[in-house]
């Protein structure tokens, strides 16, 4: 029962969703339904609500966001003979032309122009007041949550925070990163005062204070960025620790359980992007198969591949590897096993990135896995992290929350490390705990790491041309040749 009432919150988002006009990338206005007859009760305010979490979506259902955070890291591997912006990505050539970098930002505003507009006009609509406040709460987390993405990548963007109602007025100049961070701070402060603890029945997967206080939590932590004394990393500790001491979140005891369908907004999640099998799923089972593998519709598609790197990273007790990977087959029609490999070239292969396939999807490209972007380990490794940065080494709480991820990938208890040997380990937690889950290349970005994990990680004839202003991608060029206030990021 509990599946389908997840499942019709995602219907609604659909429905939302197709009845409005496409729009497009330039903070353009949406909506097909006139505001004079819209925006009027408490129903086109629910309306109006939902379909801001369509857009995520179409973000994180298969490449735009994933794509980045693995091939521009150390974690994955594009076939050569595949998408060339895929592979410029990979290679270090990307372009302010990438398609890729394109479709990071224009997503992302569109998204916060949803956001903008339920922010305007739900408050002048006649409804119960604490409902109200919840949806404008839902809209000022999913702002954040794409200010948060666009700051990562493009570092300062322009602010928009009021509802693109005409063409005029659209060229913003960019704001500083600290600017857009406040902003971010400002969101999530008052969407953790008004969102509820949690939700039932079809309202599962919407924003609540603690995914709230978890994604501020993370925010501090990335402001706080290679400044070893800067006071982020207390509020990034203090924050984490509210999400802890809420007394709602768990870990599963197996890795397994995080991601099974049955699970979905379950103990583990602050925040996921929900999908429906075959209905409304996502590419995470079609598109990262082996090329041509007859294990799901359609055949693999091989979008990436798993780096050696990675693979080797894990011990050989970490029971999260197993789970994390597809590492061999029976084809259904030969019954013939296939063995996969991180070395060898043919796509067909490859060692998969295989935690997020639903295998009881019947239509390519349809999983019904959801994209986890806020878990409870997350929570758990940031307070470990940003405590002990903020006590100038791990004490015995630090280690307890970090603690808590080995022991349940069946790892041993660490100790007695420096400052600098616990933040290490941390970060390799962070490496085997998410991979494929969008934070790989934000990890390296905001630690100084990404110059040095990319250079060491030329499998496949990488050669990459790496340098330091590449923790940031370029302002996209058709932005540039709209917008003369915007400048491009350095070195691009």
């Amino acid at each position: 029962m509990k599946s389908v009432k997840i499942n019709s919150i995602i219907l609604v988002i659909l429905t939302a969703l197709f009845a409005a006009c496409s729009p497009d990338l330039d903070l353009s206005p949406l909506g097909s339904q006139s505001v004079s007859t819209y925006y009027k009760t408490a129903a086109d305010a629910d309306a109006a609500t939902i379909a801001m979490y369509g857009q995520l979506r179409n973000m994180y259902r298969d490449e735009i966001l994933v794509t980045p955070n693995v091939v521009a890291t150390d974690d994955g591997i594009p076939f050569l003979t595949g998408n060339a912006d895929r592979v410029a990505m990979w290679r270090y050539g990307t372009v302010p032309t990438n398609t890729f970098v394109g479709n990071i930002w224009s997503n992302a505003y569109t998204a916060i122009q949803r956001s903008n507009i339920v922010i305007e006009r739900v408050p002048a609509i006649p409804m119960d007041e604490t409902t109200k406040k919840g949806y404008v709460g839902e809209a000022r987390f999913l702002r954040a949550l794409q200010y948060f993405t666009l700051a990562q990548f493009f570092g300062g963007v322009p602010l928009v925070t009021k509802e693109t109602t005409s063409l005029e007025g659209v060229e913003v100049a960019r704001s500083s990163v600290d600017e857009v961070y406040k902003l971010i701070e400002s969101d999530l402060k008052e969407a953790e005062t008004v969102l509820p603890k949690n939700y039932t029945g079809s309202n599962i997967g919407r924003a609540t204070a603690g995914a709230a206080k978890g994604l501020l939590a993370k925010v501090y932590l990335t402001w706080a960025g290679k400044n070893a004394s800067s006071p982020y990393w207390s509020q990034a500790a203090a924050k984490a620790k509210e999400v802890i001491d809420l007394g709602t979140y768990d870990l599963w005891a197996n890795y397994a359980d995080v991601f099974e369908l049955k699970n979905r907004g379950g103990k583990e999640s602050l925040f996921e992007v929900m999908y429906i099998t075959d209905l409304a799923g996502n590419n995470f089972a079609t598109g990262y198969a082996p090329r041509g593998a007859p294990i799901v519709p359609n055949g693999g598609s091989g979008i990436f591949r798993v780096s050696k790197s990675l693979f080797d990273s894990y011990p050989a007790a970490d029971k999260r590897k197993p789970v994390t990977f597809l590492t061999s087959y029976i084809n259904p029609t030969t019954k013939a096993s296939v063995a996969l490999s991180v070395e060898d070239t043919d796509p067909a292969k490859a060692v998969s990135f295989w935690k997020l396939a639903d295998l009881t999807s019947t239509i390519g490209g349809n999983g019904g896995k959801s994209f986890s972007l806020l878990r409870f380990s997350d929570v758990l490794l940031i307070y470990a992290e940003a405590l002990s940065e903020a006590s100038n080494g791990p004490n015995a709480e630090a280690y307890t929350a970090l603690n808590r991820v080995r022991n349940r990938a069946g790892l041993d208890p660490l100790s007695g490390l420096t400052r600098q040997q616990f933040k290490e380990a941390v970060l390799l937690e962070r490496r085997l705990e998410f991979c494929f889950e969008g934070n790989r290349w934000f990890d390296l970005a905001r630690t100084g790491r990404l110059v040095d994990a990319v250079k060491a990680e030329t499998s496949f004839g990488r050669a990459p041309t790496v340098q330091p202003f590449h923790a940031l991608l370029p302002i996209p060029q058709r932005e540039i040749d709209a917008n003369p206030a915007l400048k491009q990021n350095e070195g691009y």
